[in-house]
């Protein structure tokens, strides 16, 4: 006889305040109504570096949203005291159903942190397909016919959501090559995570005027939740993870906190640095599909957000310049090709100053995936200020396993380091892939597609495409 699974129920209802702009700042409150009756309230801030113009107030209404859409599974409501529009809800009950699925998968389920209490855990035979569903409906105060929001897009120009990893910074590089008109866009979340984008953003801010940065509260945010979650443990702030407790989804707040920018300068293309994913099949965990907690990083979001554009925004597309390669290749072309911007990434759990210099710890999963990329390339991992005893220290501490990597680009890495039996060359890691559901390179605009491809082309061994579950070599894409 199957088990009950465990009421994860925390709110009666999450809601959220009508935003407040005032000048560049932008605030509103999120008031949290616990199932026993207690209340508790946040305020979710934003500070930007321009006045903020009052017809993006739609967006900011979505973007303060967002976040709260992490929190599906755990609330029956939320409460929105504003009015949106058809589309808008549309895509809020999309996310929330997408979000909720894959948080309940690969948080709850699959990938178990030490965040959450036992007794919340369900037992695999009792889950049901179902159980991933929210528990959340959206409750707008009135839904109104779609309105354009801003009809006035730039082609020429495109805005790169930055953060000093290496594909924010291959793609600021390939695209100032090829002429476009590039802002490099920062959010400081005012937590650890910034110190990864420090460099980038200091460069960029001296050598580039068209950078911005806008600055919120958010990872404080995320951690007042995890204070008003009873599945969480009380002492929560003291536990270190390879990876967030419960949020997965967190580009889409960025995407529309920096949508106000897109519409005030007219920018016609945004990019997130959204490299391969070898998803060859829409991956399914006891009958519940889900998207590996990477979703925000899919083509499929860049679709939604494509979709929501053609209604709201016109002509403002979103896509990706490296989904088609590697983060191997990725690493190889911006330190063979950019060595200036290679220098500023950062790609680290727990990043640190010493000397007013940004270090990488040198032991987190991604700081082992860079260094697995590099030393795979014969690259030096010191021009990204890795000290000697973690590049000495690298092939005895690293385990394949524990790598959250595609198997094949592990294989093919670890090959390369030391062609020992224990790995395999798998070709098509340093090749160009496609596949019309996952990478597709149409979803690049026609008038940069050939030019990104010919400098991608030199780093690349050639074309695969997806046959049968297998990526087969191809002489044209």
């Amino acid at each position: 006889m199957s088990g009950k699974i465990p009421d994860m129920i925390c709110f009666s209802s999450i809601e959220i305040s009508e935003p407040i702009i005032n000048g560049k700042s932008v605030k509103t409150n999120i008031f949290l109504n616990k199932i026993d009756g207690e209340e508790s309230i946040f305020s979710i801030r934003l500070k930007y570096q321009e006045n903020i113009k009052d017809e993006c107030l739609p967006i900011l209404r979505l973007a303060f949203t967002m976040p709260l859409l992490n929190y599906g599974l755990f609330t029956k409501k939320f409460k929105l005291n504003f009015l949106i529009s058809k589309t808008d809800y549309d895509i809020l009950n999309e996310l929330n159903r997408i979000f909720s699925r894959d948080i309940y998968v690969n948080k709850i389920l699959r990938r178990r942190t030490n965040y959450i209490l036992p007794e919340f855990l369900p037992k695999d035979e009792d889950v049901k397909p179902e159980d991933a569903n929210p528990k959340a409906i959206i409750e707008p105060t009135q839904i109104y016919d779609d309105k354009i929001i801003s009809l006035d897009v730039d082609k020429t120009r495109c805005g790169i959501l930055s953060s000093g990893g290496k594909e924010s910074l291959l793609t600021y590089g390939l695209l100032k090559e090829i002429g476009c008109n590039t802002y490099p866009l920062y959010v400081n979340e005012s937590g650890g995570h910034w110190r990864t984008a420090i460099p980038a953003y200091r460069y960029h801010r001296s050598n580039d005027p068209n950078t911005q940065r806008v600055w919120t509260n958010i990872d404080r945010f995320y951690v007042f939740m995890l204070d008003n979650l009873k599945l969480i443990r009380s002492d929560h702030r003291k536990v270190w993870a390879d990876t967030y407790p419960i949020r997965l989804c967190i580009f889409p707040f960025y995407v529309f906190l920096l949508l106000p920018i897109f519409v005030d300068k007219k920018i016609g293309n945004l990019l997130i640095g959204s490299e391969f994913d070898d998803l060859r099949s829409t991956p399914e965990y006891l009958g519940i599909t889900h998207y590996y907690g990477i979703y925000d990083q899919h083509q499929d979001y860049d679709i939604t957000m494509n979709n929501w554009y053609k209604k709201r925004i016109p002509d403002l597309h979103q896509w990706s310049a490296v989904r088609n390669i590697s983060g191997l290749v990725v690493e190889k072309m911006l330190i063979e090709r950019y060595p200036k911007l290679a220098r500023l990434q950062r790609s680290c759990h727990s990043c640190h100053f010493e000397n007013n210099m940004i270090v990488p710890c040198g032991i987190c999963s991604k700081c082992m995936g860079v260094l697995l990329f590099l030393l795979a390339k014969k690259l030096d991992p010191k021009i990204m200020n890795f000290k000697k005893e973690s590049i000495e220290s690298f092939q005895k501490l690293a385990d394949s396993s524990k790598l959250r990597l595609d198997q094949d680009e592990k294989d093919h890495s670890f090959y390369l380091i030391d062609h020992n039996l224990h790995h395999r060359s798998v070709d098509h890691v340093e090749k160009i892939h496609i596949n019309k559901t996952t990478c597709d390179p149409d979803t690049i605009p026609e008038h940069l597609k050939n030019n990104l491809l010919d400098i991608i082309k030199k780093y690349t061994c050639g074309y695969c495409n997806l046959k049968k579950q297998e990526w087969i070599s191809s002489d044209v894409s």
